[in-house]
């Protein structure tokens, strides 16, 4: 291990953690409300939308993440769409996390007690403002942990967009492994730049779940 070349190999690798901060980011803005979406179609009474949407959620779930990034980026051009690997990356990620996302804001919801919806559409509010006021609130609260978690998978997980040649940190840092075949000091410092990223965000999922537990 070369530690005196840590300063040659570390802007590199920094300019790659600005690109894995930028695709989670922007994953999140477009699978946050994706899923807000995803959940409330799926809990849907009338069967023509909950079924279709239940179908794309439990299909999506079911295949690995870089098999629908290969999907996008490598099949979309046959059909007419042609997409950089940038924005294959975070539209792969982001449709993938948004179906995880459905499913911590359905259990959020279905974790509220049905008499509280009720009590608040007999005090004359219409359903949606019920929901907005009453429902959402708690829903909220019951799944800010499991959604805060989902975040640092996100942050992780990006890391499968090297696959399709985006330069974030992990392709970085295989770039620059292959041309000084300094495996073990490269690789060891991507691995401590995704715990310096990581750490923090698990730091903030235990807080939030001691939280959960002490109903504050």
């Amino acid at each position: 291990m070369d530690w005196s070349s840590i300063h040659v190999y570390l802007p590199f690798l920094l300019k790659g953690a600005e690109m894995t901060i930028y695709i989670t980011i922007l994953s999140l803005i477009i699978s946050t409300p994706l899923g807000l979406v995803f959940a409330a179609a799926k809990m849907c009474p009338w069967k023509i939308i909950s079924w279709p949407i239940a179908t794309i959620i439990n299909i999506t779930r079911g295949l690995p993440m870089i098999v629908v990034l290969f999907y996008i980026y490598f099949v979309f051009p046959d059909i007419g769409i042609t997409l950089s690997s940038f924005q294959a990356s975070v539209i792969g990620i982001a449709f993938c996390f948004s179906t995880y996302i459905a499913e911590i804001f359905r259990a959020g919801i279905e974790s509220v007690d049905r008499g509280q919806l009720e009590a608040a559409r007999s005090m004359g509010m219409s359903y949606g403002k019920a929901m907005y006021r009453v429902v959402l609130p708690q829903a909220f609260h019951v799944a800010l942990p499991p959604f805060s978690n989902t975040l640092v998978m996100m942050l992780k997980d990006s890391a499968l967009a090297s696959t399709i040649a985006v330069t974030e940190m992990t392709r970085q840092g295989q770039l620059i492994a292959a041309s000084t075949f300094d495996n073990t000091t490269v690789y060891t410092l991507v691995a401590l730049m995704y715990l310096v990223l990581c750490l923090p965000l698990l730091a903030l999922t235990k807080k939030l779940e001691k939280r959960q537990i002490k109903g504050v």
